[in-house]
C-alpha cells in the first residue's frame, strides 16, 4: 500500500501551507507543543475531509484549534468536518466574520444550487458550522511553546478580516487581505476606501524577512504587500476623485484608468461611492 504524501509545505518553523487547486486557496497549519492550529478549512465538507487526511499524513500532531481568516465559504465551509475529526475544537474568528457567515451561508447554497459547478453537490451537502470563539480586536492563542497572535487590522476584503502573526517563525498569514494568484477581490462585501489603511497596519507587522501567506496563491514578501497596498490606494483615491468631481457612479468605471481590470471593479466603485461621506460627493452639473 502506497503512503499518502501530504501537500503541506513548511514555510517557517512548524508553519505548513497547503495550496489547493479549487480557488487556489491556502490552508495553513501552525504547530506547537499543545498541537496544531488549522487556519481556514476549505470550501466544502468533502474538501475538508481531504484536508484532514493531509494533516494526518503530515504526522505533526492533532488539530487543537481552528481559525477562520474571514467568513467566505472557501475558508469556512470545512469547519464541521474538522470538528468531526478532532472533536469540539474552538473555531476562532472576528465577531463580524461570524455574523456574516450566519447571514451569507444560505446565499452561497442558493448560488450553487442554481448552477452547474463541479463542486455543486459537495457544497450543497455541507453542514455549515460557524466560529464560536470570537474577538473584536486582538486575540492571542497559546500553543504551549509559542503564542500566536490574531489581529483584526480593519475592514478590507470583508468587514471581519483577521491576520495570524506567527512572530517567532517570521510568518504572517494574511487571509484575503493579500492575494497572489490574482488581483485583490473587491467584491460585494469589500471596503475599498478602508482596505489601504488596513494594509498599512498589516505592514507594521511585516519585516523584509517575513514570509506572508496570502489567502490564495504563493507566499509573498513585504515588497509584494506594499505594491498591492499601493494599487488599492489608487483605487480608493480614484473613486474619491471621481465622486468629488460629480462623476455619476454609473459612469465611473469608464472615466478613469485603474490599476486592475475595470470589469473587476464594478462592486468596488459602487461600494466606494456608498461609503464616502456626503461632503466628498458633488452632484453632477447640468
Amino acid at each position: 500500500m502506497s503512503r499518502v504524501v501530504s501537500p503541506f509545505r513548511e514555510v517557517g518553523d512548524r508553519v505548513w501551507v497547503a495550496r489547493h487547486d479549487w480557488f487556489d486557496v491556502n490552508v495553513t497549519l501552525v504547530g506547537g507543543e499543545r498541537g496544531l492550529l488549522l487556519v481556514d478549512t476549505h470550501g466544502s465538507g468533502a474538501a475538508a475531509r481531504e484536508v484532514v487526511a493531509d494533516v494526518r499524513a503530515l504526522g505533526a500532531g492533532d488539530v487543537v484549534g481552528v481559525v477562520n481568516t474571514h467568513w467566505h465559504f472557501d475558508h469556512t465551509f470545512g469547519n464541521a468536518e474538522v470538528r468531526a475529526a478532532y472533536g469540539e475544537v474552538p473555531i476562532t474568528a472576528h465577531e463580524q466574520a461570524a455574523a456574516e457567515l450566519a447571514a451569507g451561508a444560505e446565499e452561497i447554497r442558493e448560488r450553487y444550487a442554481a448552477g452547474d459547478d463541479p463542486h455543486r453537490d459537495d457544497v450543497l451537502a455541507t453542514t455549515v458550522v460557524g466560529p464560536d470563539d470570537l474577538f473584536s480586536s486582538v486575540r492571542v492563542l497559546d500553543l504551549g511553546d509559542r503564542a500566536v497572535e490574531l489581529l483584526h487590522p480593519g475592514r478590507g476584503h470583508t468587514a471581519g478580516d483577521l491576520v495570524v502573526n506567527v512572530a517567532d517563525a517570521g510568518v504572517l498569514l494574511a487571509g484575503d487581505l493579500v492575494e497572489e494568484s490574482g488581483p485583490p477581490s473587491l467584491g460585494r462585501d469589500s471596503w475599498p476606501m478602508e482596505w489601504p489603511l488596513t494594509l498599512d497596519l498589516v505592514l507594521d507587522l511585516v519585516t523584509p524577512g517575513t514570509v506572508v501567506v496570502p489567502g490564495h496563491g504563493a507566499p509573498v514578501d513585504r515588497d509584494f504587500v506594499t505594491l498591492q497596498r499601493d494599487d488599492l490606494g489608487v483605487v480608493a483615491e480614484t473613486i474619491r476623485d471621481l465622486a468629488s468631481r460629480g462623476i455619476p457612479v454609473t459612469e465611473a468605471l469608464g472615466a478613469a484608468e485603474w490599476p486592475f481590470e475595470a470589469s473587476l471593479l464594478a462592486d468596488a466603485v459602487r461600494r466606494g461611492y456608498e461609503h464616502l461621506p456626503r461632503s466628498q460627493k458633488r452632484l453632477p452639473l447640468v
